[in-house]
């Protein structure tokens, strides 16, 4: 067994794929250690001609081709014919940070952690473009502080997939994956994971540049990302009725998935949605998915669930679409 699989999905991204791919050949590994899985999920673009040249430069690097099926699927393929005892799955627009995956790698060996947490920087391409100009700033003395599932979610919103590595073993044994054909599959992915996770390590340590500031219109809160996001809400909701969690967990397990619901309501108000009908179309998917939520916790909470499983589909998206300045002046004074 090598000791780190590193999982690369690529579609539509020729700009940025060969900074990704020859960041990752800078990390001080030894290239027996490691093994590279690029899935070419069906690319339109140029990315995988970016590329040509280093493929066979390395023997380390496995190429998976399939039809567009997204980058759940792409990831869940890659990790299918993983063969490191740790994965690591940095998306394809950003980069590794020099020298930033050898001491985490080997610290999760030695520990044996199902998950080693890692930090990142933000910046623009201009700023990356910059880098030997403008280097990112040192890094502090490497250094890990164990932290628990629970504390996890008390992060808020967990999207961090991304930026930890994940124990092989753990992942299987839990048969945890990334729900198929939807845009917010980190979501489910990394709330799955904290709330099963045993032994977890935090770090301050920068392991990624998330790259910033070039989104395009198609990322745009459209009706196909709120139905999307419905989805994987239903998805946590469901694992957390699913599982025996302790009162203490469940509360932040129900925070959490209240912060989810919430920054989905205000992401359909205020949107990209093309008018009430659209919105009404989004609530109406939601309710399809969770007929009923249940937020108790304080009032405001209250509030929204009351809204939420009382009121008429159309009647709740036009409070939310019409009245939203009055609303949230009600809403804080509930806090």
């Amino acid at each position: 067994m090598i000791d780190l699989s590193i999982i690369i999905p690529i579609y539509n991204v020729e700009k940025y794929i060969r900074p990704c791919i020859e960041s990752i050949y800078r990390q001080g590994l030894n290239e027996n250690q490691f093994e590279v899985i690029i899935v070419n999920d069906g690319t339109k673009d140029k990315s995988m001609e970016m590329i040509a040249d280093i493929i066979p430069a390395h023997s380390n690097i496995t190429v998976i081709n399939q039809e567009n099926q997204g980058l759940s699927v792409a990831r869940n393929n890659g990790i299918a014919i993983a063969k490191g005892e740790y994965i690591l799955m940095p998306d394809s627009d950003d980069m590794l940070i020099d020298y930033s995956v050898k001491p985490l790698l080997e610290k999760a060996l030695a520990e044996k952690a199902d998950i080693i947490m890692a930090d990142f920087v933000q910046m623009n391409d201009e700023e990356i473009n910059n880098i030997p100009q403008h280097p990112i700033k040192q890094q502090e003395a490497f250094k890990t502080t164990e932290i628990s599932g629970k504390e996890l979610l008390n992060e808020y919103y967990c999207r961090w997939y991304w930026r930890s590595v994940y124990r092989r073993k753990f992942l299987h044994e839990n048969n945890i994956s990334f729900v198929p054909g939807i845009y917010a599959q980190d979501v489910p992915f990394t709330n799955e994971c904290f709330l099963k996770v045993k032994k977890c390590l935090r770090t301050s340590w920068l392991l990624n540049i998330y790259r910033r500031g070039h989104e395009s219109a198609s990322s745009l809160y459209s009706l196909k990302r709120a139905n999307d996001t419905s989805i994987a809400i239903r998805k946590s909701w469901e694992l957390s009725r699913s599982l025996s969690l302790s009162p203490e967990t469940a509360y932040q397990q129900d925070e959490l998935l209240f912060s989810l619901f919430y920054l989905h309501i205000c992401a359909i108000e205020y949107g990209h949605l093309r008018g009430f009908v659209e919105v009404c179309q989004a609530i109406n998917f939601l309710k399809e998915q969770i007929p009923h939520l249940t937020f108790n916790h304080n009032k405001r909470q209250r509030m929204w669930a009351f809204m939420y499983n009382q009121l008429p589909v159309t009647v709740f998206a036009f409070i939310i679409y019409s009245n939203r300045k009055l609303l949230r002046k009600l809403l804080r004074k509930l806090k």
